[in-house]
């Protein structure tokens, strides 16, 4: 007879005292607005006008309600804007600047993070962040996510989000010893794809992608997958092969991105695809989470903030968080043999095709 999962996750554990509350991540020098997206400039100008106002209203005037009127004005913007995205608007979103990465979910998601380094084959990819943390301040669970940096100086230490081998290695790594000890798993999916350099390849990188979805395939604790923002290519599923896959408002998830279709498609170099391309081939790849959870290819989309997750990271947080705890709670009370077996069913059955008659 099959063993349980549900109480082995929560044996040995001890209580934690409870931590001060987070406060709302500051990007530090950064300001999300002066990387605003070319659609949001109409947002952005209101909420410039808005600050305006309230400075001059430091100096004795009453503008109490024509901040009020402004206020309403960006409401309805950005709830006219973000409702009504195009797919290759929502991949924009996806790749935002300022929108929150792994380290930042990690923070308001969980405590007493441990990260762990290194393949114990070839270095430490620091694309991919891999480790043990306390999950409602006291069940320890594993993370592992793609990171991407905040500027120009961490994203080439980072290479933008795009792992190498040796980051699937690392993760599958942490993943194994998860298993070893019963602790369920939550991968943060945000990559363009995996890194394209001659190294990588030398280094085996399509064989480190394959044995990941093998080896992700076989293990025998929950495993719940989020896409936070870009999820690309291979460099992608090789953290995603989960018992449930969710996504974000949001973000996208594809084969390949959309210059890259555009690209193949269109037969032009970069510098001659434009943005007529760039929308036909962002609809054409049905990438959004609307698209995918209508296919059968996710299982939830997780709601943003009006205005996407960079507005406010933590409404954000408390959306997966909720997310995360119900399926968790579902995944748990299976037992090993039947999260192995609907883990492969689920992508044993993607990719059905129906004939017109």
């Amino acid at each position: 007879m099959a063993k349980k999962n549900s109480k082995k996750f929560l044996k040995g554990t001890v209580s934690a005292l409870p931590e001060p509350k987070k406060e709302k991540i500051r990007l530090g020098s950064r300001d999300w607005v002066g990387s605003c997206l070319p659609f949001e400039k109409p947002i952005v100008d209101l909420e410039k006008k808005i600050n305006e106002l309230k400075a001059a209203g430091g100096e004795g005037i009453d503008l109490s309600g024509e901040i009020k009127s402004v206020e309403k004005k960006l409401e309805k913007a950005l709830k006219e804007i973000f409702n009504n995205l195009t797919p290759w608007q929502r991949v924009q979103v996806a790749r935002h600047p300022a929108r929150p990465y792994t380290l930042d979910y990690i923070q308001y998601l969980t405590q007493d993070f441990v990260e762990l380094h290194g393949d114990r084959h070839f270095s430490d990819d620091r694309a991919i962040i891999a480790g043990f943390a306390k999950w409602n301040g006291s069940e320890p669970v594993c993370v592992i996510g793609h990171q991407k940096g905040r500027d120009t100086k961490e994203n080439l230490l980072r290479s933008f989000g795009s792992a190498h081998p040796e980051g699937y290695r690392k993760a599958l790594r942490v993943m194994r010893l998860a298993e070893k000890f019963g602790r369920p798993i939550l991968c943060f999916v945000d990559t363009p794809g995996a890194y394209p350099g001659i190294g990588a390849e030398e280094r085996g990188q399509a064989e480190a992608i394959a044995y990941n979805l093998q080896e992700m395939a076989t293990l025998t604790v929950p495993v719940v997958v989020i896409v936070i923002g870009e999820g690309g290519s291979g460099g992608a599923l090789a953290l995603a092969v989960g018992n449930r896959v969710l996504m974000l408002e949001h973000s996208v998830y594809s084969v390949i991105s959309p210059e890259g279709c555009a690209a193949i498609l269109w037969k032009k170099n970069s510098t001659e695809v434009g943005q007529e391309e760039y929308e036909k081939s962002s609809d054409a790849l049905k990438l959004t989470a609307q698209d995918l959870y209508s296919l059968g290819i996710i299982d939830e989309i997780i709601p943003e903030p009006t205005g996407g997750a960079h507005r406010d990271y933590q409404e954000t947080a408390k959306a997966i968080e909720k997310a995360l705890k119900q399926h968790l709670d579902e995944l748990l009370m299976k037992s090993v043999d039947e999260l192995v077996e609907e883990r492969y069913m689920k992508f044993r059955l993607m990719g059905k095709v129906e004939e017109e008659s």
